[in-house]
């Protein structure tokens, strides 16, 4: 097999531990400035998986992400935050780790290397045909995500995939692939750099225009968001001051009543006939 694991190469940086550190910082930071251009090239990938994802939640299906290591992990914080912002059940956007829930915050060794493990994380979701399964890893050769992308394209599962490698095995199994190439990194094969910020912003724009594309946004506001802690009742009572004419404690109460943004919203202008 050809194939150029690009996140590894030789970086153009030798000798970390004799700069300073304001020469470490400014250099870290002008190459984390790349990212956002490599995830811009994307763009057309990433709308045809995020079109795939619509369609199939629009049918009751559900969205998975599976990875290893750091690329996992990113896949479960961008599942966590799905339901405090957007209102939407916990099971609908589900993030998995290989090494299961303990791989979160410590290593587990060779986790990545089986590849048909993955198939049987699914499986314990019940996993099904309107399903999506998104494999992340910026190498794009991760067995584990591999492996469970090549189950679910052999039982007519949508699949697609995130790597910061062009045509890596793993782009070559996803239906619908997206490839940010971001070049070497400041500490060379440390993909938790800029290969992480890549997939990071990715995650966000997969799952930020999902919920938005299913109307789980109004204007630019999170009005389904839980209102989990001080903060948030704040902003939702904020918000429906924005939208109703209403004060401050009037909001207040509007909100604890209704339980979000939309409901108080709703429930106020349809008695008041506006």
């Amino acid at each position: 097999m050809n194939f150029t694991k690009t996140t590894e190469q030789a970086s153009k940086y030798e000798h970390l531990e004799k700069m300073s550190v304001t020469d470490l910082l400014a250099n870290i930071n002008n190459e984390d400035k790349t990212v956002p251009l490599a995830v811009e090239k994307a763009l057309p990938q990433i709308e045809k998986l995020v079109t795939e994802i619509v369609s199939k939640m629009k049918q009751g299906g559900r969205l998975f992400y599976i990875g290893a290591g750091t690329s996992g992990r990113l896949g479960i914080v961008d599942a966590s935050e799905c339901p405090p912002t957007f209102g939407v059940p916990f099971d609908l956007v589900i993030g998995i780790i290989a090494g299961g829930d303990s791989a979160i915050r410590k290593a587990v060794e060779f986790a990545e290397d089986d590849q048909e493990q993955a198939w049987k994380d699914l499986q314990q979701w019940n996993i099904n045909k309107n399903d999506v399964v998104v494999g992340i890893a910026a190498s794009g050769t991760t067995p584990y995500v591999i492996g469970g992308l090549e189950m679910c394209n052999q039982n007519n599962i949508s699949t697609g995939s995130i790597s910061c490698n062009a045509e890596s095995p793993l782009s070559k199994t996803a239906q619908f692939p997206i490839d940010v190439v971001v070049g070497p990194e400041f500490v060379t094969g440390s993909s938790r750099m800029k290969a992480g910020t890549a997939q990071k912003l990715v995650l966000n724009m997969i799952s930020t225009s999902t919920m938005i594309q299913l109307g789980r946004v109004k204007g630019n506001k999170m009005v389904d968001m839980q209102l989990s802690n001080t903060k948030l009742i704040d902003r939702g009572t904020r918000m429906i001051m924005d939208e109703i004419p209403v004060n401050y404690e009037e909001a207040g109460k509007l909100l604890e009543t209704h339980g979000s943004v939309r409901n108080a919203v709703n429930f106020y202008n349809n008695k008041n006939k506006i």
